[in-house]
């Protein structure tokens, strides 16, 4: 089956085809809205702006997920982020806290209730953020020292606060909008739709920048890069350890239960993004922090030049030191990330009651200390290849003294969320007798 004929099924099935269409549409309402600035702000001086900018550090990093909104600053700026990192830390509170922990064991009830309290501390994410991001366009921190609010008054600013926050909150929903009705995670679609909207920009950005320097091999190899970055992602996250697990047989009355075989599947890459974007918004805080921090007295003076010149707009993403903490802390944060995934003494456990067992492994403690130590040894290469993709960029920037705008996260997102997509479609038409995209 070729191409065309998978498309052609893809929108043969009335459901699947209502879906997609629902899908497009919100894309499109989703991009209209990034077009559209706040009120109060000097539309003149957001072009001067656009022209200036430099593709690399913190503002390239955030214009990069917000799909361009930052960069116009429209009511969809903050784009989808508070959410996520709202997300995140609610998954980190589940851990910890045995009520959160309680509600997610009690299914949809208790997951919605989880869901609603996100939502809430998306929305006080958001008018932090959107505070923030208010003082920084006025003092020109972002913007060449370009001031883009004229009028910065308390209800001038009030008004492009709550703005940008009924924004974001629009945005959720139009992702849960996406999820409910739509095909795939729309909070996933949404960032993967605004990276790829930027990504035609970035590489023109890059092939200006080797061209004027009449240097066409970088431009070859970074784009090199770019294509074996993909594939490799690809490859990657289909890469899984299968622990083989066998259920003893059982005789009740005439019939014999059990015997059967099975396996449980441990991705090599069981963290997926989350450490990723752990790590960024981890480099991205002290850079935040000390724009907003007066420089008076020499010793802050000092912190705030090396932070911005190392991890801030003037030179994060491109300096050695940004590389080195991103690095690291992408290791530690799958490590972390994983260990709330995947529970080796609730899995132990599992396979106990069900009468399972691991060949030549006692059920019990050694079932348990061999699935940490499996769990230990596969998630080493994984998270060194989450750490290698997300730097590689960087390195080449820093070696050719190139702004990239596009990092290793993005590309791990985009091509992570088009396969989990992807997948899903498949399913629609496996149920409906269709050859799948990815068989």
């Amino acid at each position: 089956m070729n191409v065309f004929s998978i498309y052609r099924h893809m929108f043969a099935v009335p459901d699947l085809r209502r879906k997609i269409l629902f899908t497009l549409f919100i894309f499109a309402v989703y991009r209209l809205g990034a077009a559209v600035p706040v009120p109060g702000v000097d539309l003149d001086r957001v072009r001067l702006v656009q022209e200036q900018q430099s593709a690399g550090g913190i503002y390239g990093l955030l214009n990069l997920f917000s799909g361009g909104a930052l960069e116009q600053f429209s009511v969809f700026a903050l784009g989808i982020l508070p959410y996520i990192t709202a997300s995140i830390i609610m998954q980190l509170l589940t851990v910890v806290i045995p009520k959160l922990a309680q509600l997610q064991e009690e299914g949809e009830a208790g997951r919605k209730v989880i869901t609603q309290w996100t939502r809430y501390l998306t929305v006080v994410l958001a008018l932090i953020q959107s505070t923030g991001f208010t003082f920084l366009f006025n003092t020109g921190q972002f913007t060449n020292g370009i001031s883009l609010i004229p009028d910065y008054t308390p209800g001038r600013v009030s008004l492009i606060v709550l703005t940008m926050t009924a924004g974001t909150a629009f945005v959720m929903w139009l992702g849960e909008l996406i999820t409910q009705r739509g095909v795939g995670n729309g909070m996933s679609l949404l960032i993967f739709v605004s990276i790829i909207s930027q990504f035609p920009f970035v590489i023109a950005q890059i092939w200006g920048q080797t061209a004027a320097a009449q240097l066409w091999g970088r431009f070859i190899t970074i784009m090199v890069i770019f294509v074996v970055m993909i594939v490799s992602i690809i490859y990657m996250d289909q890469a899984q350890r299968r622990i083989p697990v066998q259920f003893a047989k059982r005789v009740r009355g005439r019939r014999v239960m059990g015997g059967q075989s099975t396996y449980i599947p441990i991705k090599v890459n069981t963290a997926g993004v989350i450490p990723v974007i752990f790590a960024t918004s981890i480099l991205l805080f002290p850079a935040l922090v000390v724009t907003a921090i007066p420089s008076d007295g020499r010793f802050i003076q000092q912190i705030r030049t090396w932070v911005d010149t190392n991890l801030g707009a003037g030179g994060g993403g491109t300096s050695i030191w940004y590389v080195i903490a991103l690095f690291f802390l992408i290791i530690f944060f799958t490590y972390f990330y994983t260990a709330i995934q995947f529970d080796p003494v609730r899995q132990a456990e599992m396979i106990q009651r069900q009468g399972g067992f691991i060949p030549g492994i006692r059920p019990g403690r050694q079932t348990q200390q061999y699935l940490q130590n499996t769990l230990s040894r596969i998630t080493l290469p994984g998270s060194i290849f989450l750490a290698v993709i997300s730097v590689l960029p960087a390195i080449a920037g820093l070696v050719w003294g190139i702004a990239i705008s596009f990092s290793g996260v993005s590309i791990l997102i985009v091509v992570g969320v088009a396969l989990e997509t992807m997948k899903q479609i498949e399913s629609q038409l496996t149920m409906r007798n269709y050859e799948g995209i990815l068989t």
